[in-house]
């Protein structure tokens, strides 16, 4: 699963019969300090998702997994909305040693 924020939705007239009633958002995914990271993309929506919200989302076949007896042609898929998380501190990595001099 990955993170992202929300940032619009597409309207479709004409698309696939098994997306028919499904929301499709463009998602731009996000590192866990909340920085735009990698390309936007396009993601059916299986929770109700909207516009400046976070998300964790999947890719690949369980994708469609939500929408299940369906066959949804989808890549990717919003599967959840983040209320909020945390990050643990980071420790910071010591040099190592030096070799001893001979």
């Amino acid at each position: 699963m990955q993170l992202a924020k929300v940032v619009g939705d597409v309207v479709v007239t004409h698309k696939d019969p098994n997306l028919s009633g499904v929301t499709l958002l463009v998602l731009q995914p996000i590192a866990a300090d909340g920085t735009a990271f990698g390309r936007t993309l396009v993601a059916v929506d299986s929770v109700g998702a909207g516009p400046g919200e976070t998300v964790f989302f999947v890719r690949g076949k369980e994708a469609s997994f939500p929408f299940y007896p369906v066959e949804v042609p989808a890549d990717a898929g919003v599967v959840g909305i983040v209320d909020h998380y945390d990050l643990a501190p980071v420790p910071k990595r010591r040099k190592p040693a030096a070799p001893p001099v001979r």
